[in-house]
């Protein structure tokens, strides 16, 4: 299993905008063969963070859909990142 998560920075007055322009991606991504779960939120404390998480079964589903990754518009918009790749080996119930 792979988890993608992180933070993203945008302008704050461009947030709320940024994260309605990728409802398309996200809707897609959910619907994506080996797509677990796959989120962008708004942070509650930094008005210019973006919280990121995805999971997907494998890097080859990963690499299916990401391709070429964000649109050039909306990659315009990040300020700063800070995303990694994790690869689960187990997974255990709380």
């Amino acid at each position: 299993m792979i988890i993608i998560a992180g933070k993203l920075y945008v302008d704050a007055a461009a947030r709320d905008a940024y994260l309605a322009g990728c409802s398309k991606v996200i809707e897609q991504a959910r619907a994506a063969p080996g797509c677990l779960d796959f989120a962008l939120s708004a942070d509650m404390i930094e008005a210019n963070r973006i919280n990121v998480y995805e999971r997907w079964e494998t890097d080859e589903d990963l690499e299916r859909f990401r391709g070429a990754g964000p649109e050039p518009e909306q990659a315009a918009q990040i300020r700063d990142a800070a995303v990694s790749r994790y690869r689960i080996s187990g997974v255990e119930a709380p």
